[in-house]
């Protein structure tokens, strides 16, 4: 039998996570979104491509029917809304916190033993409601944000230095936001620190942009966000569970007590394995770091108090 992957919400990011899991042949995707037929007719599409693609994944789609995602093996969440003018953080909070609570309840139900890869906004706190709803131990619920961020800045490396993006590594940290933590020192081509070939000032210039990347593409759009990279970087979590890879890679963890930070999502480096999050990686930070990371998690624990003022 065939390993089964369960993306739910059938917009950009969910469809482009399905075709890239089926293109892998990770595994068999469900589709489940609550538009009537969206999700039947992207499957379908999808499923017409596979000849020329040459996979045999099977995808299906079904309008708020999670019965096709009964026992997945990971269930990846992309369900939500963006922020609307007029739209408060209190807004996006509360609305984005029902659909996701409501859809984790759901496929929680039928996939009892499922990983839970979070991608929803705002991430980090959209996590503690998948870890809350599911009742899921933390070591099988985590958010994608770290490899979106480092693969950003591993890009914009690339393209200063003109050198291959495979060459690159870099680590950002921290909660998915403005206060996102790129790492120079641990950020390397071939591995050369990027410390010692380029300036500081285009160093800090990187770092910005990477922090501003969503906004960046949100800004040239202007209809819509990013969503080719955040399926890649779904999809490689997912890779890594599927396969056992036990690969490093920074992601959203509940943390309790590394790094100083308790009871909290926030992006650090993890091991990926078939038991999900099988260890968190503490590596040594200055004390810059130190306290650009905390300043990181009290945002994030600001969104998760805000949630609990709005009824959590």
């Amino acid at each position: 039998m065939r390993r089964k992957v369960t993306v739910v919400g059938a917009g950009h990011v969910g469809a482009t996570v399905a075709m890239r899991v089926a293109e892998k042949e990770l595994a068999d995707v469900v589709l489940v979104d609550i538009l009537e037929g969206v999700p039947a007719g992207k499957a379908l599409d999808l499923m017409e491509a596979a000849p020329i693609e040459m996979h045999d994944s099977k995808i299906t789609g079904a309008t708020n029917d999670y019965s096709e995602a009964k026992d997945s093996d990971i269930v990846i969440i992309t369900a939500g809304v963006p922020r609307k003018p007029g739209m408060s953080r209190d807004d996006l909070l509360s609305t984005n916190m029902g659909i996701v609570g409501t859809v984790t309840k759901e496929a929680a139900t039928v996939a009892p033993n499922a990983i839970l890869i979070v991608v929803s906004n705002p991430l980090d706190a959209m996590c503690h409601v998948a870890l809350d709803v599911s009742g899921f131990p933390k070591n099988r619920v985590m958010g994608m944000a770290g490899i979106l961020d480092s693969a950003r800045f591993r890009t914009f490396i690339a393209m200063e230095l003109g050198v291959s993006v495979e060459n690159t590594h870099a680590f950002v940290l921290g909660g998915h936001g403005d206060t996102m933590v790129p790492l120079p020192r641990y950020s390397t081509v071939a591995g050369i620190p990027i410390t010692e070939l380029m300036p500081p000032e285009k160093i800090e210039a990187l770092v910005q942009r990477t922090r501003n990347g969503g906004a960046e593409i949100v800004g040239l759009l202007k209809t819509g966000s990013a969503y080719y990279a955040p399926a890649s970087a779904a999809v490689e979590m997912a890779e890594a569970i599927l396969k056992d890879k036990k690969k490093i890679l920074p992601c959203a963890a509940y943390l309790e007590g590394e790094y100083g930070i308790k009871n909290l999502f926030v992006g650090v480096p993890v091991k990926l394995g078939a038991g999900g999050v099988e260890e968190i990686i503490e590596i040594t930070l200055t004390d810059d770091e130190k306290k650009a990371l905390q300043a990181s998690a009290n945002a994030v624990q600001n969104l998760v108090d805000a949630m609990k003022r709005l009824g959590k």
